[in-house]
Order: C-alpha cells, then sequence, then structure tokens
C-alpha cells in the first residue's frame, strides 16, 4: 500500500509583501504553508498611499505567480523616465543632476500589489490577528514549533513546522529572537509622506510625495518607526514647505490629508541569515534605505528564490537549500543596501565615509551625478540562474 508522502510545512510570520510572497513561493514549490499575522485581515485600501516600484527582475517573478500574467500592468504604470533635480529654495529654482531614459520601473500603490498575490493564495493559510511570541527547535533537530496569541482571545497556539520565515520587516520579531543585541542604524532623517488627489492620469488620480528632512533621531513608541505627528509638525511642515520648494509642490503638500513621518533606518550587513531551521527575508534579513527603491524588489527575490531552492533540494536537503539561498542572495542585498545608504547620505547633503565633503548639487560632478541613477545600482541587472526558469516562462 502506498502512502502519500506528507508535504513539508513552513511557519511565515510577517502577512506583508514579503511574508505573502514567501508563501506563494513556498506553495509553489510545494510547501504547505501558515502564514501569521498581527493585523486583523488583509488590507482593503491604501490608508497611508504608500507607493513602491517594481524593477524588472521582481515584475517578472511577480507575473510568474499570478492566474493572469497582464493584471500586473492592469494594476501599475510604467516608468521609462527618472530625472533626480537639485532645488534652490530662496531662489525657487531646480535643474536636472541626473536623467536615465530606458527605465522599466513599475510603480503601483502597496496595497494594489499586496492584493494581486494575496489573491493567488488560499486565504485558510493566513492567521490574522495573531501575534508571534516565540519559537523553539526540537531537540532532534527535525521540526520548529512556533508559538503565537490570538489578539481577539488571548489564545495561545502552537504551530510545529519544518521550517520558520522570518518576513516581519525591519523590526522584525524573529530576527530580534535570533540576535537579541541588534541594534537598527538611524541614518540622521525622516521622511515625510503624502498621498494627494489631483487630476492626472495617474490610477486612481492619486499622486505619491516624499520629503527627506535631516533631523535628530526622533523618540518612537512601540513596535514601529512611524512618528506620531502634531497639529504643530504640521505646521512647520507647510511653512518649510513655502521657503523650500516650488509653489506647486509646496501648494499640494499642504493640501494633503494626514500627512505621516517615518524615521529612516538601515543596518549593516549581517553575517547570517539563516540558523538551523530558520531564515529571513525581505527587510528582515536586510533593512535597508528607500533611496534605491530595492526593499520591495528585495522581498520579492529573495522569496522566489527561497522557493526555487526549497524545490530544488527538496525537504529531506533543507539545509542544502537554505545555504544556497543564502549564497546567492546575501551578496546581492549587502551591497545593494551599503550603495542606497550612500546614496542617502548624498542626497541628504550628510558626511560620507571615504569623502572630503558632503555631496553638492551645485558642483556635482560627473561621477556623482552617475552614481544616483538607478542603473548603477549593484548586481541591478543579475538574475540568478536558479530564477532562469521564470524567464523562460514569461
Amino acid at each position: 500500500m502506498n502512502m502519500k508522502k506528507q508535504k513539508p510545512k513552513a511557519i511565515v510570520v510577517g502577512g506583508s509583501i514579503a511574508g505573502e510572497s514567501c508563501a506563494k513561493a513556498l506553495v509553489s514549490a510545494g510547501w504547505d504553508v501558515v502564514v501569521i499575522e498581527k493585523t486583523r485581515g488583509p488590507p482593503t485600501q491604501n490608508p497611508t498611499g504608500a507607493g513602491l516600484g517594481l524593477d524588472p527582475l521582481a515584475q517578472k517573478i511577480v507575473q510568474s505567480w499570478l492566474h493572469e500574467p497582464e493584471l500586473l500592468y492592469n494594476n501599475t504604470l510604467p516608468i521609462t523616465v527618472t530625472e533626480n533635480l537639485a532645488t534652490e529654495g530662496e531662489k525657487k529654482i531646480s535643474w536636472v543632476i541626473g536623467r536615465e531614459e530606458g527605465a522599466k520601473y513599475l510603480t503601483a500603490y502597496w496595497a494594489d500589489l499586496h492584493g494581486l498575490i494575496y489573491n493567488t493564495l488560499p486565504p485558510e493559510i493566513f492567521l490574522w490577528g495573531h501575534q508571534y511570541l516565540s519559537f523553539c527547535i526540537s531537540e532532534d533537530k527535525l521540526t520548529i514549533k512556533v508559538r503565537a496569541k490570538d489578539l481577539e482571545t488571548d489564545e495561545i497556539i502552537e504551530i510545529v513546522g519544518d521550517l520558520l520565515v522570518g518576513a516581519d520587516g525591519i523590526l522584525s520579531s524573529i530576527g530580534h529572537s535570533i540576535l537579541p543585541d541588534f541594534k537598527l542604524r538611524y541614518t540622521g532623517y525622516c521622511a515625510w509622506r503624502g498621498s494627494h488627489i489631483i487630476l492626472t492620469e495617474l490610477k486612481k488620480e492619486k499622486f505619491n510625495w516624499v520629503w527627506y528632512v535631516n533631523q535628530p533621531e526622533p523618540e518612537l513608541k512601540g513596535n514601529t518607526t512611524s512618528v506620531k505627528v502634531s497639529s504643530d509638525m504640521i505646521e512647520e511642515l507647510h511653512q518649510r514647505a513655502e521657503q523650500v520648494w516650488l509653489p506647486e509642490l509646496s501648494r499640494m503638500i499642504k493640501e494633503t490629508k494626514d500627512p505621516f513621518l517615518n524615521a529612516i533606518y538601515d543596518c549593516d550587513p549581517l553575517e547570517k541569515i539563516i540558523w538551523d531551521r530558520v531564515v529571513l527575508t525581505g527587510d528582515a534579513a536586510h533593512p535597508t534605505t528607500p533611496h534605491s527603491g530595492r526593499s520591495t524588489n528585495m522581498a520579492i527575490i529573495d522569496a522566489a528564490v527561497l522557493g526555487k531552492c526549497l524545490e530544488k533540494w527538496g525537504p529531506d536537503h533543507l539545509y542544502s537549500a537554505l545555504e544556497e539561498y543564502q549564497s546567492i542572495r546575501k551578496p546581492v542585498t549587502s551591497a545593494q543596501v551599503l550603495h542606497s545608504r550612500r546614496l542617502g547620505q548624498m542626497k541628504q547633503g550628510l558626511s560620507i565615509p571615504g569623502r572630503k565633503r558632503p555631496f553638492d548639487p551645485k558642483t556635482a560632478s560627473l561621477e556623482d551625478s552617475e552614481f544616483i541613477l538607478n542603473k548603477n545600482v549593484p548586481l541591478f541587472d543579475v538574475v540568478p540562474p536558479i530564477l532562469d526558469s521564470i524567464f523562460r516562462s514569461a
């Protein structure tokens, strides 16, 4: 009598794009998956107006996950030209310091992309409203047990699986469990963000804006990088916008309802992103600044590579699969995190190790102008051979 072999089981902590991407990649690799997420349910709108850009590799990966690949284009807009401009507030003039044509990014709203991937997955694999508490690996090293709390009933549940995936963001609880002394690096600036309704051809007639402001590290409360915003802070934002920006942008900032503020952090590349039956992906594995547009893209590519490595090696060779995942992704993400850090230091006029003086757009060299272009992100065009099948089928 032939017994059907039980599928290996992965427990993913984090139901954001990083977590659901891992879920999709692992389900495609033949794994059972459970996703633990503390929010009450999947997002139905863009409460923060958060936008993102997908690079060509991430686009191909997402398309390979969709039942109808053209849905990605129906929910995004292409960017073929990008410009970096400098502005002189007093004279209200601006000039181009870097221009890139032929870019192949797609812009999307965070919730739209989340919804596209989420709708390809069985909804029953998600445990919404559950908070991760802890994990332990069995004495024989063959399984891992995760404890989580139902935030509505306070019931503690235990889930046993073969692999724990930490996809729970920059303030990763999984990462903190493994590296209790780990600390993020404050960059020296925060980001004001908002979404404003305007009459354009943009999807949903909205324009997302971000303004990075140098300031001391704010006091944060709770497990978040968001800063509580007061009416005085918003008034100061409006006054500074009038002093710095052209009237059209200043007016848009002032007309934006409920702008919000995020402190910007990153960290030096970790020595490891795998431990026994635990693996980190996305911002949990490599917190990064936003300037190279890598956060979501790295998370999606992480997930795809992890899924393909697990599929290649099979559950009986889990450690080999995780080692290959780490060997493929860590050199790339480490280089891109450090590149994005330097790019942020340049654009914010901060001191840069190895540079005599801060970047000044008025005297920008050709080398500086080239550095800030997306095409010069390290290993930007490198497709890991293990993902070749995605391109062949696309």
